[in-house]
């Protein structure tokens, strides 16, 4: 069996994946190698890592068992990106970046690009600059002991602003360029997966307001997707097209099944949101051999949940990984010094740590004898200089002896606390504890007084309004959306976002915040 499993992570380096970091030193790795741990995948496809390579570490990229592949943003830091990770067994023959070829090194790429000419060279390399693609190629056994090649295409499609129309359009050629390359490598022999973040609800039960949504049928993304799938599932009389969604190849009719949720609205509380992350199989692949495909809800950590799929096929791993591989880089292959390495204690060799301790030895032995040459040459004081010996810092801020007062015999008289009668250890006790509840009644009290002085010079928060769906205190939002209200404050319920339907959610209060 082979297990598939694709997950828009939302930041690789982000704490949110709800692991907790036990020992700073190691905490990327460990966090890393649970969440490998806990999808319990033989491949693995991470979308929006936002992470370039200047700031990628070891510990995220080499994970023990694992080879790892990532395709970074050219243009932006902390910005899109993915990262494919595969279990030893299941090491790819084949691996390289983006989708045009541009970024090819010609040395252990995937190849078969297909007809590109209604792409301009400047187009293309726009399309790969983002690092939204990656592909694995892999030898795979059918159950009948057929050999086969496979090809995994981790994606990250781009979304489509409203308010920015021309990355609607750069968002369609991506789609062209992807299906492009999906079916050049279909017509090469090899099966076919693309799997990732799509950014699109295909069908209206892929959506949980489509019904509201205008025109939801003529979005061009959905149209798209209705030329590269298969209507049904895995019903035989459909072959129309060379793609089926497998998820609704298993559950065609399942409702609510969404992977995004706004994370700013609370909406995945009550499973409002949509389904934008997809396993998509080549038809033959996904009748012969895929046996499940999922979505893993119950895994926290993004604004979407893992999908995954799997195959009734065993994996025939390479002996060596593709030129590609985290693991040849420079910055970790150990070809190339960091300045950290420069900062930190490293292990030295035995023999070289007892030369080093026995030339410390002979330097320290000969240093003692040149002082004590030295002091041998050095004249003597004489005595009645030397009676005078060197003086402190303080010497020289004390009155001369010379013009100091006679001190007068000072009668010695005996101590309070020897006149006194000394006290038991129980008393003593006591007075201590005394002695302290004075002390923190008075720190309590000068403490009061401080916290009264300032609460009479600043007045507080006012207390938040109460919505009018469920006269419950609000929560205070700020306009991020260009325009003329960017920056001002509002009112609204604190509830999560759901369905209007549902008494639950959200209602619609809305207040603007006055200026203090």
């Amino acid at each position: 069996m082979l297990r598939v499993v694709s997950w828009n992570i939302n930041g690789i380096r982000s704490p949110l994946q709800g692991m907790v970091y036990e020992e700073p030193s190691n905490c990327a790795a460990m966090a890393m190698g649970r969440i490998l741990d806990k999808l319990d995948a033989d491949i693995v496809c991470l979308q929006e890592t936002k992470v370039t390579r200047d700031v990628l570490t070891e510990p995220l990229a080499i994970i023990e068992g694992y080879n790892s592949y990532f395709s970074f943003s050219r243009n932006r830091s902390g910005y899109s990106g993915v990262a494919t990770f595969c279990k030893d067994s299941v090491t790819p023959m084949a691996a390289e970046e983006g989708l045009s070829g541009l970024l090819a090194t010609h040395n252990g790429d995937v190849g078969c690009y297909g007809n590109m000419d209604e792409f301009t060279q400047e187009e293309l390399r726009a399309l790969d600059s983002e690092g939204r693609a990656l592909l694995t190629q892999h030898k795979i056994r059918t159950w009948e002991g057929k050999e086969k090649t496979l090809t995994l295409i981790n994606v990250y499609c781009p979304h489509a602003d409203a308010g920015k129309p021309e990355r609607l359009s750069f968002k369609m050629r991506f789609y062209r360029l992807l299906q492009i390359r999906a079916e050049a490598l279909l017509a090469a022999g090899s099966h076919v997966i693309i799997l990732g973040d799509l950014n699109t609800a295909h069908r209206p039960i892929d959506h949980w307001d489509a019904v509201n949504l205008e025109c939801f049928e003529e979005d061009p993304g959905r149209k798209w997707m209705d030329g590269l799938l298969s209507n049904l599932g895995c019903q035989a009389g459909s072959h129309v097209r060379p793609f089926i969604d497998s998820y609704r190849c298993f559950q065609p009719k399942q409702e609510g099944a969404f992977t995004c949720w706004s994370a700013v609205s609370g909406a995945r509380h009550l499973n409002y949101g949509s389904r934008l992350d997809y396993v998509l199989g080549d038809r033959t692949l996904v009748i012969d051999t895929f046996q499940d495909s999922f979505r893993l809800p119950e895994v926290m950590g993004s604004d979407h949940c893992p999908v995954g799929a799997v195959l009734s096929v065993s994996s025939m791993p390479a002996k060596q990984c593709p030129p590609l591989c985290t693991r040849f880089l420079p910055e970790f292959a150990g070809t190339q010094l960091k300045i950290l390495r420069f900062l930190v204690r490293l292990k030295q060799d035995p023999v070289f740590k007892h030369s080093a301790l026995r030339l410390s030895k002979q330097t320290q032995v000969q240093m003692h004898q040149n002082k004590a040459r030295v002091r041998s040459a050095r004249p003597r004081p004489s005595h009645a200089g030397s009676s005078r010996g060197q003086k402190n810092l303080t010497n020289y801020f004390q009155p001369s002896s010379s013009n100091r007062p006679q001190a007068s015999p000072v009668l010695e008289l005996p101590s309070v606390g020897a006149l006194m009668t000394p006290k038991t250890p129980e008393e003593e006790a006591m007075a201590r504890v005394v002695e302290g509840q004075a002390s923190v009644s008075e720190a309590k009290d000068e403490k009061e007084v401080l916290t009264s002085f300032w609460k009479s010079v600043l007045g507080g928060p006012s207390p938040m309004p109460l919505c009018g769906g469920h006269r419950e205190p609000c929560v205070m939002r700020t306009v991020k959306k260009p325009g003329p209200n960017l920056g001002r404050h509002f009112y609204m319920c604190a509830r999560p976002q759901g369905p209007p339907t549902d008494p639950s959610s959200r209602c619609n209060f809305f207040l603007w915040s006055r200026p203090s």
